[in-house]
């Protein structure tokens, strides 16, 4: 990896959405899309809806409609821009996805984002100062301090993760980037064997003949703290029956 990545524009709120396509938001995503992006209110308008299905206004909903999420100062590339001129299409190069090699591509609204100077050079995210004066992984001290947080789909920051993205935001305060998704943490992480896992190890999940769907940051061998959206939250537990029943592989990632 080198020292630089050149980059087009860089994310100037504190969080923005990825979208599928620029008419991927329902109307009760408005206050997420808005110039000025409110993402508290969003939450509570979808959690006004939280018995919703996938084909709601809840957070189910967002499946299929949502790809990921930037933090503020994240650099992109703008690739495209929507006739309204109120879009962009752009690739995240913090994220990496085997979907394009320059970074996680989709949707975000051209307001969130400042221009660059042409041609400039950004580093990769600085380390932040640890989480723990203990012995604990730094990624599982890390992923502690949002136990309880509510299970966001696609989700990248502390107002809300999925799985991979707890993932991705833990060893991005490490410094380190990772791949955005859980099946391409899989392909990046180094085998591990099952019986070996140690802390700060990923357990992946995967359904018969599918690709990885799921990723805890292992705790110790049989429990691990992840973003679960069957239960809902962020929580930290041992590996239940049906867990172990899909449980695939383990991995590590680099550390500093």
């Amino acid at each position: 990896m080198s020292s630089t990545v050149t980059a087009t524009h860089r994310v100037r709120v504190p969080v923005t959405t990825v979208w599928s396509a620029p008419e991927s938001p329902r109307p009760v995503d408005a206050p997420v899309v808005a110039d000025e992006p409110d993402v508290l209110g969003w939450l509570a308008a979808l959690d006004a809806n939280s018995a919703d299905d996938e084909s709601g206004d809840g957070r189910l909903g967002l499946h299929g409609r949502v790809e990921s999420q930037l933090l503020l100062g994240e650099p992109v590339t703008v690739t495209d821009t929507d006739s309204s001129g109120r879009w962009a299409h752009v690739v995240a190069p913090w994220q990496i996805s085997p979907k394009d090699d320059r970074g996680y591509p989709g949707w975000v609204p051209r307001a969130h984002l400042e221009t660059l100077p042409v041609g400039a050079d950004v580093g990769w995210p600085g380390r932040e100062p640890a989480t723990t004066d203990g012995d604990d992984h730094p990624a599982v001290a890390e992923a502690r301090r949002h136990i309880g947080l509510p299970y966001l789909w696609s989700g990248l920051s502390p107002l809300g993760f999925d799985c991979s993205g707890l993932v991705l935001y833990a060893w991005r305060r490490l410094g380190i980037v990772v791949a955005r998704d859980a099946y391409a943490q899989a392909e990046l992480a180094a085998p591990v064997d099952l019986d070996d896992v140690q802390a700060g190890d990923l357990y992946f999940f995967a359904r018969l003949g599918r690709r990885v769907h799921h990723v805890g940051i292992v705790v110790r061998p049989d429990r691990m703290v992840h973003a679960s959206e069957t239960g809902g939250v962020l929580v930290e537990e041992d590996l239940s029956d049906e867990r172990l029943a899909t449980l695939v592989a383990a991995g590590r990632l680099p550390m500093p």
